[in-house]
């Protein structure tokens, strides 16, 4: 693969069921590029983390995955409240997840730290009122 491949998603903020689904087929694409499975966990895990946490926290955003011969990126911007406290946020168990999110399962304040875990560079930009951008790369080589 010379030239970087990308798929782009929206993830829609209204609807919890369809959360995740932008992982789902980036693993499956993955699968079909011959990524180890190794590498595919890592990447839908920190993917899947970061589609959740822009459901309950931006209403949604897009997810833009590139894939070249050495890393594997993965963008998801979103036009929410932004983040008032990075980190703070990168704190295991820290959550402005609302209780009826709890309820679900969710918000349990693993987002960000999952997402630092399982990749190799992880940066956010965000700025409160405008939202937050959440650069990750994962290496191949």
């Amino acid at each position: 693969m010379s030239e970087s491949l990308v798929f782009n998603f929206d993830v829609d903020g209204d609807d919890f069921t369809s959360a995740g689904q932008a992982s789902v087929q980036v693993k499956k694409n993955l699968r079909q590029l011959g990524i180890s499975p190794e590498i595919i966990r890592k990447i839908s895990i920190a993917m899947y983390e970061g589609e959740i946490n822009m459901v309950i926290h931006a209403g949604g955003g897009k997810a833009t995955v590139r894939v070249t011969e050495e890393y594997v990126e993965i963008i998801l911007a979103d036009k929410g409240p932004g983040i008032k406290n990075i980190e703070q946020a990168m704190q295991e168990g820290f959550s402005t997840a609302p209780d009826t999110i709890r309820s679900l399962g969710f918000g349990a304040g693993m987002g960000l730290p999952n997402m630092k875990r399982y990749t190799d560079s992880m940066e956010i930009d965000t700025e409160v009122g405008v939202g937050t951008t959440v650069t990750m790369r994962i290496n191949l080589v």
